[in-house]
């Protein structure tokens, strides 16, 4: 870990940080944390793809019952029959 990072855990790794979180809640000590300012490069690309009415109300129908979103559910199935990880 860097020597110029806090931490409210006081853990000296990222695992004792791990356990400490895995024991505590924010709230416990949200008085203590301070406002960060960072910058997210996203360098994602969305392509749009037509689909069937019917078909796409399949899926948010299926999504919905596993508690994800269509495109997550559809980017799952395309990795799936692809056989890739996404990235």
């Amino acid at each position: 870990m860097s020597a110029n990072k806090s931490s409210l855990s006081k853990g000296r790794s990222y695992e004792e940080i791990g356990e400490y979180w895995d024991g505590h809640d924010l709230g416990e000590v949200w008085d203590r944390t301070e406002p960060a300012e960072f910058e997210v490069d996203l360098k994602s690309v969305k392509h749009y793809y037509s689909v069937e009415r019917a078909l796409s109300n399949e899926v948010t129908r299926i999504a919905r019952e596993q508690g994800v979103s269509p495109e997550t559910l559809v980017n799952l199935w395309i990795q799936e029959k692809v056989g890739s990880s996404g990235s």
